[in-house]
C-alpha cells in the first residue's frame, strides 16, 4: 500500500491543517459499472487513510446530473431520443419509475456504495446550480472568459471553436453553447445570441445557466475546497481536462488546485477498451455487489497502484481472487490492505478454499446447514466449527456466482434420477466393484482414500483411468467432467453414494 501512503504524505503536506475533503464524482447517464467503482473505493482509503493519521477527512461524491444526456444508453429505448441535450435530471425514469432519469441510474450505485461500506455524502450538481451556489463561479469565468479560452488552448493543445462559450444555457428545457454578448452582475443576467444571431436575456442565478464541463469541474474544486480528487486515465493525461481544470484554477479562482490521484481503467479480462455504461458492455454495481462479498470488491480495488489497470474475470477469476484475499488475511491479518478491504462490512471470507466451498455447496443441494456439515468431514472441520456463520454468509454470495457467473465446467447438480440401461456393462461392472470396495472404508476415509481406491481398480475391471472418471461423473453428476473425484465421493453421503455406484433409483 505504498501508493497510498504517498497519497496521504502529499495530501497533508499540502494541507497541514483543516478538514481534507476527498472528492470522486460521475454523471448518471447510464448503468453504473464495476470500473466506477474503482474511484469511490480509492477515495474512501484515502478518507480512511488520512482519518487514522487524525486529520479530519471526508469524502463528497459529486453528481453531475445537470449535465445534457448525449447519447441513448443500449438498455434505454430510443424513444428517449427525444431528450437528447436535456439535463438528466429534468428527464423521466426509463421505465415509468418514480424520480428522473439521473435517479433511475444513481440509485442503484449509491445503494451498492453502501453495501460496500463507503461513507460518502452525494451532492446533486442541479440542486447546487439552482440554489445559487455556482453563481460567483459564473460570474468570475464570464470576467475571465478570454483568459480561460487561452488556458484551454494552450494547455490541451487544440484551437477552440470560434463560437466556444465557457457556460451553457437552458432553452425550452435543452442545454445549448450560445455565444455570451455581455452579462449584468446586478440582475445576475446573461445576454446571449442565438444561432440566428437574435438577444436574449436569461438569468444565471437559479440554473438556467451551467457552466462547460471543464470549468464546472475547476470552479467546483474552488467551491467546495476539495484537496484532492482521483481521475481516469482519459482525463489525467498530458493536456487533459484534469491539467486544464487545475490550469484555470490556478490562473482564475486563484487556488493550486487537488492533488490529482491518476487510476487507469477496469476491463473485462480479454478486452481492450475500457465498459462502456451506454454500450452495455460494462458488469453492473448492483450485480458486483450481488455477486462478490465488500471485502473482495475493494481488496481487487486495492491491491495494486491507481495507475495499473486491473481485469476482471467474472468466470474464472474470481476463485482465485477470493483465495488471494483468505491466503493473504491468514498470513497478514493485521496488515493494511486488509483493513482497508474489510473496512464498513462485516467479514464474509471464511477460511476454507472457494473452490471447497462451491463443490461442498452443491453436493449439499446448496443447503448451507448440510454445507457445513460436510464441511466438518473434510480436512476442515475446525473451521466448519468455529466459522459457521461466516461460512453461511459466503456461501450466500457463492450461490449468486453460480447463478450468475460461474462457468458450467464448475457447477453441478447430483443426479435426481439414474438407469442402469445408460450404462455399458464395463461401466456397470466399475461402479459395482468400486461401491464393494468403498463398503470396507473407515468412516473417516479422506479424499486420498477414495482417490487411490478408483486408480487400484485399473487392472480389476479392464477400464483406463479416463473412462473410470467419466462413468463416475456420469453416474453421479450427469457429466464427463467434476470435482476432484476422491475428494468429491468423500463428502458424499455415504449411503446415498452406495445407492448411486449399483445404480439403485
Amino acid at each position: 500500500m505504498q501508493w497510498l501512503n504517498k497519497i496521504a504524505d502529499e495530501v497533508i503536506a499540502r494541507q497541514p491543517s483543516g478538514e481534507i475533503l476527498v472528492s470522486s464524482g460521475a454523471s448518471p447517464s447510464g448503468s453504473y459499472h464495476i470500473g466506477h467503482l474503482r474511484e469511490i473505493i480509492i477515495c474512501d482509503a484515502i478518507t480512511r487513510e488520512l482519518q487514522n493519521r487524525g486529520r479530519q477527512a471526508r469524502h463528497l461524491h459529486y453528481v453531475d446530473d445537470l449535465d445534457g444526456l448525449r447519447k441513448i444508453p443500449v438498455n434505454v429505448p430510443s424513444e428517449f431520443e427525444k431528450h437528447l441535450g436535456k439535463a438528466l435530471c429534468d428527464i423521466p425514469a426509463p421505465g415509468g419509475g418514480k424520480g428522473s432519469y439521473a435517479d433511475y441510474f444513481l440509485n442503484d450505485f449509491l445503494k451498492s456504495a453502501q453495501r460496500l461500506g463507503i461513507e460518502m455524502a452525494a451532492m446533486r450538481s442541479h440542486e447546487k446550480y439552482r440554489a445559487g451556489f455556482f453563481v460567483s463561479a459564473i460570474e468570475k469565468t464570464l470576467e475571465n472568459e478570454v483568459k480561460i479560452r487561452l488556458i484551454l488552448e494552450t494547455v490541451s493543445g487544440h484551437k477552440i471553436d470560434d463560437n466556444w462559450s465557457p457556460v451553457q444555457v437552458v432553452e425550452e428545457g435543452y442545454l445549448k453553447n450560445r455565444k455570451v454578448l455581455s452579462f449584468d452582475k446586478d440582475e445576475k443576467t446573461i445576454k446571449y445570441a442565438d444561432p440566428e444571431g437574435k438577444a436574449h436575456k436569461i438569468s444565471y442565478k437559479n440554473g438556467e445557466v451551467k457552466l462547460n464541463w471543464r470549468v464546472d469541474w475547476a470552479a467546483r474544486w474552488w467551491l467546495l475546497s476539495v484537496s484532492v480528487e482521483p481521475a481516469g486515465r482519459d482525463h489525467a493525461t498530458k493536456g487533459g481536462s484534469f491539467d486544464t481544470g487545475l490550469a484555470i484554477d490556478k490562473q482564475v479562482f486563484g487556488i493550486p488546485g487537488p492533488l490529482p490521484v491518476p487510476y487507469d481503467f477496469v476491463n473485462r479480462a480479454g478486452d481492450t477498451k475500457k465498459m462502456s455504461a451506454s454500450q452495455g458492455t460494462g458488469i453492473g454495481v448492483a450485480e458486483v455487489v450481488d455477486v462478490l462479498p465488500p471485502e473482495i470488491v475493494r481488496y481487487f480495488m486495492l491491491r495494486f497502484p491507481p495507475e495499473k489497470r486491473l481485469y476482471f474475470d467474472v468466470e474464472n477469476g474470481v476463485a482465485q481472487l477470493i483465495d488471494d484475499f483468505a491466503e493473504l488475511m491468514q498470513k497478514e491479518p493485521n496488515s493494511k490492505l486488509i483493513n482497508l478491504s474489510q473496512a464498513g462490512s462485516e467479514r464474509v471470507i471464511s477460511s476454507v478454499p472457494f473452490s471447497h466451498l462451491v463443490g461442498s455447496y452443491q453436493a449439499s443441494l446448496r443447503d448451507s446447514e448440510k454445507t457445513i456439515e460436510v464441511i466438518k468431514r473434510t480436512e476442515h472441520a475446525d473451521i466448519a466449527g468455529a466459522q459457521a456463520e461466516i461460512i453461511k454468509k459466503e456461501l450466500a454470495y457463492i450461490n449468486n456466482w453460480l447463478d450468475k457467473w460461474a462457468p458450467d465446467n464448475v457447477k453441478f447438480d447430483l443426479r435426481k434420477e439414474i438407469k442402469a440401461s445408460e450404462f455399458s456393462d464395463a461401466e456397470k461392472g466399475f461402479l459395482q466393484t468400486l461401491a464393494q470396495k468403498i463398503e470396507q472404508a473407515p468412516k473417516d476415509a479422506d479424499g486420498d482414500w477414495f482417490h487411490k481406491a478408483i486408480y487400484d481398480l485399473k487392472d480389476a475391471v479392464g477400464m483406463e483411468p479416463k473412462a473410470m472418471f467419466e462413468t463416475l461423473y456420469k453416474a453421479l453428476i450427469g457429466k464427463t467432467s467434476g470435482p476432484r473425484a476422491g475428494w468429491f465421493l468423500s463428502i458424499l453421503p455415504r449411503d446415498w453414494l452406495m445407492k448411486r455406484l449399483k445404480l439403485e433409483a
